[in-house]
């Protein structure tokens, strides 16, 4: 489990980036799987997802998760919309006390999201394709929607490193065709091949926005112990993956 040392200073929220570890999952998904999408035993997912609710101090009802597409899609829940049982978007937004909101990544960005003066929370799932179309920027419009006047603090979780990340050229040409400025989250690996810096890529937009940013910096296709990694089972030939999960909740009492 890991926390952001600027995150942990708020005492009205808690937060979790957690890893692989501490789970009942076997096989590929061994052992904290928290992806419903995945063709894991959905008995072991949801006891899975027990155990975080436990630890991050909330009923596992009260877990909300995204059902998550890549996109730059936003929903703000609310009492009207909080009994919906999973949100189609890649970032939920909420000012509601005692509830948890979490994104489950395996080599995506996943971010969490603070609003000290508004006690507003948040979290990203930013891969490439979301991030490149807006997902973050239109998380923080929808932010500043609810209110002018804020001071959001951004935590970026482990995610896929910028030395494990190679694309090819046609990935590379997308970034450039939008901005030349774009070069710089790119170094060369071999003739047709270069590495991508998305963590930076994510945290250059978020600071951008005015965002106050903190890295926990842990590459998940490096640290196979540790998180699970789309792209390594890819390479291993794995036929599926586990996804790890990032929370973060309003407690019920205020103590700012």
């Amino acid at each position: 489990m890991y926390y952001s040392k600027k995150f942990q200073k708020f005492r009205n929220i808690n937060h979790c980036f957690f890893s692989r570890k501490g789970g009942c999952s076997k096989g590929i998904y061994k052992s904290l799987n928290c992806g419903q999408g995945s063709k894991d035993n959905k008995k072991n997912v949801s006891k899975n997802l027990n155990f975080v609710s436990k630890k991050i101090k909330i009923n596992k009802k009260k877990l909300y998760l995204m059902y998550q597409t890549h996109s730059n899609k936003v929903i703000v829940i609310t009492k009207k919309n909080e009994n919906l049982n999973k949100f189609k978007s890649d970032a939920i937004i909420t000012k509601i006390r005692g509830i948890g909101l979490g994104v489950v990544t395996a080599d995506c960005v996943p971010i969490i999201l603070f609003d000290k003066q508004n006690h507003i929370i948040g979290c990203i799932h930013a891969g490439w394709k979301g991030a490149f179309s807006g997902i973050i920027e239109n998380t923080i419009k929808r932010f500043k929607k609810i209110s002018i006047k804020n001071k959001i603090y951004a935590a970026i979780g482990p995610c896929i490193g910028n030395k494990s990340y190679e694309v090819d050229l046609t990935f590379y040409k997308k970034f450039i065709s939008k901005t030349k400025r774009n070069s710089i989250y790119f170094i060369n690996k071999r003739k047709n091949k270069k590495l991508f810096n998305l963590r930076k890529y994510v945290n250059d937009k978020l600071i951008k926005l005015n965002v106050v940013v903190d890295n926990i910096n842990k590459d998940t296709f490096r640290e196979k112990s540790n998180f699970f990694s789309y792209r390594r089972s890819q390479k291993l030939g794995q036929n599926d993956y586990g996804r790890c999960i990032s929370v973060i909740t309003l407690t019920k009492f205020s103590q700012n």
